[in-house]
């Protein structure tokens, strides 16, 4: 199975990436699936003219992203909170490729904030239905981010670990679920 981790932030200094970077680096080394990390820091993708629908169909520029948008199995989509809402990076991603049938979506968020992006997880379960993906019920909502993980992704607070596999194995059980019918859902 292949599943993507996406680092939703675009800021060059991003908290939340120590989240995806550990998210990442756990899955990688516990799961046999193969586990890639699109950090929106790296892409720069204009605002949403128009939508590709397949990998051919991406610019030139975007054709690697568009092939692994298109060949996930899974998202784990990790997301800090703007405005009450996910990051307009990650929703200008999915506006870009849109329409991800039948793909589960674990959906974690991070805040500085004793929330830890609430509001935003709430947002990703409107846009993972609109995308015809299916949410994992169990979120994983992190407050103090900055507390609980280092800059280079370690987790620093060890009360937070089990929050983290009931995620993953909750996550884990519906995407590989999900991946082994696709062909019975396509």
């Amino acid at each position: 199975m292949k599943i993507e981790i996406i680092s939703g932030s675009p800021r060059k200094v991003s908290v939340t990436n120590r989240l995806a970077l550990y998210l990442h680096k756990l899955l990688s080394e516990k799961t046999g699936h193969e586990v890639g990390l699109i950090d929106m820091r790296e892409h720069d993708l204009p605002m949403i003219q128009s939508v590709y629908s397949s990998p051919e169909k991406a610019p030139a520029e975007h054709r690697e992203l568009a092939e692994r948008m298109f060949a996930a199995d899974a998202f784990v989509v990790v997301t800090p909170e703007y405005n009450s809402s996910f990051s307009p990076a990650m929703k200008n991603l999915f506006d870009h490729f849109p329409k991800q049938m039948h793909k589960t979506f674990g959906i974690v968020t991070a805040s500085v904030g004793a929330l830890g992006g609430m509001r935003a997880a709430q947002q990703m379960l409107l846009l993972t239905a609109g995308l015809f993906g299916i949410a994992s019920p169990n979120l994983l909502v992190t407050p103090f981010v900055d507390k609980k993980f280092d800059a280079d992704g370690n987790l620093v607070d060890e009360s937070f670990q089990g929050s983290i596999d009931t995620f993953m194995h909750e996550f884990l059980w519906l995407a590989e679920r999900v991946a082994a019918n696709a062909d019975v859902l396509n």
